[in-house]
């Protein structure tokens, strides 16, 4: 690992850049998505709706948040996050809104719905970027809290929408959700969320600034989006990631149907799903801590892996099936820390936007497949059985492609969470001077 020089200019705590992200996405489009599953029966009951098509906006708003995530991707490498954030989060929050004026006509109201995922789209990108431009020694510890909070976000989402719900109805709950999130969001992107060294001309950032008259460049290592997708890496990371995807969410959302059909209640079933968030909650900033100290390569596999063990276990009592869902769900936690960490460590942060953006996208595809694929096995076989053993060499296929990806690029630097905590513009001159020789870095 390299070292830093020592200088002392100016503090200031990055984890007030983590606290400030990851509650403003905690009012984002994972408490829209979280709770769109209490608006059904209202909306149904209200508007003559079937439950196909109020279930339909979900699938609606991911489309949109595909399109959305790929178009901020390309922005946030050349512009400064709050510029991109503070417009993202309100447009999210005023379509949200919108949702509660729509009429009873089915193709008018999946209109807010597309554009809740759209502007939603937008919002955890450069929020990232910015968290991960201030950490390099615990670049996965920050990015795993951020993500823990937004899972907190989604977890009390429902109870708040819930109440509201109950109080004022589903079109004034939209709106009133939809005022805290644009309220919050902002407040907490404005005061907090700020890339580290950005520098910027009416929002578009530069690559030189200026000190005490003489010039420090802003140029971060890595490759360009062209390079990267020239590389083994880029298509080991996006493929073995979105695998994982494809298993644990199938699993998620077929859980409860899956888990009555061997023997459990109802009730029991909906435990489950409790478990398996708090679970993946406690997998973030553990698997965090994890990922920061042990090779990236080596924790990948072994954590894409261990929900095979889960599945041996899913089956009655529910003491085994719960524990077999922490399991699977401490694993999820843990590889969602994974992405962001191996694109920068194998593809460096000179167009990490340009580069998660379709990874990402291609995470939320794969995601929406797991649930159909079980969703046909069932329907075709009669039962989750035979599919189970699909989902197991689908884990093994992608673990393979992450134990392979070969020694870090850009391996953490030695002291520079500190530096950059007191000197952001001397942790710029040490990235820019790796920039200039790539080579180094092989």
């Amino acid at each position: 690992m390299s070292s830093v020089p020592q200088h002392a200019v100016r503090r200031r705590s990055p984890w007030w850049v983590v606290v400030g992200a990851g509650t403003a996405n905690a009012v984002g489009p994972q408490m829209y998505l979280a709770t769109t599953g209490l608006f059904v029966l209202p909306i149904v009951e209200d508007t003559g709706f079937s439950r196909t098509t109020v279930t339909g906006a979900y699938s609606v708003a991911a489309v949109g948040m595909v399109i959305g995530l790929i178009i901020a991707s390309r922005l946030v490498d050349r512009y400064a996050a709050r510029y991109i954030l503070v417009p993202a989060f309100v447009l999210f929050a005023a379509s949200m809104a919108t949702i509660g004026l729509m009429p009873p006509v089915e193709a008018i109201y999946f209109i807010p719905c597309f554009f809740v995922g759209f502007f939603g789209g937008g919002t955890a990108v450069p929020a990232t970027r910015a968290v991960v431009s201030w950490f390099d020694n615990n670049r996965a510890l920050a990015v795993g809290v951020v993500t823990g909070i937004i899972g907190l976000g989604a977890a009390l989402g429902p109870v708040l929408a819930g109440a509201l719900i109950e109080s004022v109805g589903w079109r004034q709950a939209y709106g009133y959700l939809a005022l805290i999130a644009a309220l919050l969001s902002v407040t907490m992107v404005t005061l907090f969320v700020r890339g580290r060294a950005e520098r910027h001309v009416r929002g578009r950032l530069v690559t030189e600034t200026q000190v005490e008259g003489r010039d420090v460049s802003l140029e971060l290592p890595g490759l360009t989006f062209g390079e990267a997708l020239r590389t083994r890496q880029f298509w080991g990371i996006a493929l073995g990631l979105g695998m994982v995807g494809l298993v644990i969410v199938g699993l998620q959302v077929h859980l409860v149907p899956m888990m009555t059909d061997r023997g459990l209640n109802n009730d029991q079933a909906g435990q489950l799903l409790v478990i398996f968030g708090l679970a993946s909650l406690v997998g973030r900033v553990v698997g965090g801590v994890i990922i920061d100290r042990v090779h990236g390569s080596i924790v990948g596999p072994v954590v894409m892996l261990a929900p095979i063990a889960g599945m041996f276990f899913l089956e009655p009592p529910f003491s085994t099936a719960a524990l077999a869902v922490a399991f699977i769900g401490v694993a999820f936690g843990i590889e969602g820390d994974l992405l962001a960490l191996l694109i920068t460590r194998y593809l460096g942060m000179r167009s990490f936007g340009r580069i998660i953006g379709p990874v990402q996208a291609m995470f939320i595809l794969g995601s929406a497949v797991g649930p159909l694929l079980l969703g046909l096995g069932y329907d075709r076989l009669g039962s989750y059985d035979p599919v189970i053993p699909v989902l197991m060499g689908i884990l093994v296929i992608g673990a393979a492609l992450i134990a392979t990806l070969g020694r870090y690029v850009y391996p953490a630097i030695t002291g520079f969470d500190r530096l950059a905590a007191r000197d952001e513009l001397a942790a710029a001159e040490v990235l820019s001077d790796l920039a200039e020789a790539p080579a180094s870095r092989g």
